[in-house]
């Protein structure tokens, strides 16, 4: 048992960090155990956000999730079941092209030209050293 006080609060905060880890842990294998039972593409979108939320509250490495998430993926292919579309192409093409029109006219007048960069030369440096060389001659 720690004596020291910042040696408690560490102890609590690690209590409390490890409850958090056990809770997504466990909302990732009831995702997974959901999709395996029954693959669709709402089970799949599940189960790879759950990976994914891990990620983020580095729970997770992202090289393993994307590991796990291309393994449900290829059960979800041998199952027959089709990745859900994605939301941006469930809008109405007429939509699309009405609103990029739009928003280059409106995005053309606003831009700037972007400032001058000016680089920091060092001539003190160039002098320095060409002064050395020509005292050594």
């Amino acid at each position: 048992m720690p004596i020291i006080k910042s040696a408690k609060k560490a102890a609590r905060q690690a209590t409390k960090r490890t409850a958090h880890n056990v809770e997504i842990k466990k909302s990732i294998k009831a995702a997974l155990k959901a999709f395996k039972a029954k693959p669709t593409a709402e089970n799949l979108s599940k189960a790879q956000s759950e990976y994914d939320k891990a990620v983020k509250k580095d729970l997770m490495k992202k090289n393993t999730a994307a590991r796990r998430k291309a393994a449900l993926v290829k059960i979800a292919k041998k199952a027959g079941v089709k990745p859900a579309a994605a939301k941006k192409a469930a809008k109405p093409a007429a939509a699309k092209t009405a609103a990029k029109p739009a928003a280059k006219a409106a995005a053309k007048p606003a831009a700037k030209k972007p400032a001058a960069k000016t680089t920091a030369k060092k001539p003190a440096a160039k002098k320095t050293s060409a002064k050395k060389t020509a005292e050594k001659k």
